[in-house]
């Protein structure tokens, strides 16, 4: 964990309190990647006991929210921080609203597999859950990126993470397309298309939360405010190879472009 940006306090104790406050927000972080994971499990797997145990530790990360937040509130009554002391309780504050949304969307995911399971007359074919595993993926590896990011205190890993909106939009509708020409082919799968397509548009949230995350931290880290803009990576290509791959990963599962 770099300490860099979180001390240098003539008061030692706040210097603790702030590093405190991090590794909260880490350990919520950690318990939503967690539930993100083993929802992507249930998925992979079709497996019922993992999807239950999702949704009952949802009140886990709700619990964890409320004390972080209190933690915050705390923190500003008794420091009344100022400049880039304040700075940075605000990011911790709006990075763990982020991670508490991409808990709670892991537990829908987790609530739509038990649905796609257990709610039709048969079980989905691989070729109609090839999506969901493709874009669950794309945004494990996402999410992970902005944790890593989020524990170094990373700008350039940060950087990298909030420039992948382009490619988790392009994962999304391709995904989209392709579930909608099953329908097409077959009314009988429209059933299990609309759980399917909410699942998928579940994943592209948790994906939209993670880049948020990276978001924040260049916040914390260098000042810069960089939402609802372009997100410039340095001139070593940062965050280039998102729109590079973007192609390798939204083909059709026999191969052949969307």
């Amino acid at each position: 964990m770099s300490q860099n940006h979180l001390e240098g306090h003539t008061v030692r104790r706040y210097d603790g309190e702030l590093n405190h406050l991090h590794l909260r927000v880490l350990e919520l972080g950690g318990l939503a990647l967690h539930q993100t994971r083993n929802a992507l499990i249930a998925l992979r797997d079709r497996d019922r006991r993992v999807a239950k145990s999702v949704i009952g530790r949802e009140w886990e990360v709700n619990q964890l929210d409320v004390n972080i937040d209190d933690e915050l509130i705390l923190v500003i009554a008794r420091r009344a921080p100022v400049a880039r002391d304040l700075r940075i309780v605000m990011g911790f504050a709006k990075t763990v609203n982020e991670l508490e949304r991409v808990g709670d969307e892991a537990t829908k995911v987790a609530r739509l597999a038990l649905q796609v399971f257990d709610g039709f007359r048969i079980e989905p074919a691989d070729a109609l859950m090839w999506d969901v595993q493709t874009m669950g993926r794309r945004v494990l590896d996402l999410l992970e990126r902005a944790m890593d990011a989020l524990d170094r205190l990373d700008l350039y890993r940060a950087q990298d993470v909030a420039a992948s909106r382009a490619v988790l939009e392009a994962e999304f509708q391709a995904g989209l397309r392709r579930l909608t020409t099953y329908v097409m082919e077959d009314a009988r799968n429209v059933g299990q298309v609309i759980a399917l397509t909410q699942i998928i548009k579940s994943l592209e949230r948790i994906g939209d939360h993670a880049r948020h995350v990276g978001e924040y931290v260049v916040y914390l880290v260098s000042g810069e405010d960089v939402r609802h803009q372009k997100c410039q990576p340095d001139e070593t290509g940062i965050g280039s190879s998102d729109a590079e791959e973007s192609d390798t990963h939204t083909d059709s599962p026999d191969g052949s472009p969307p």
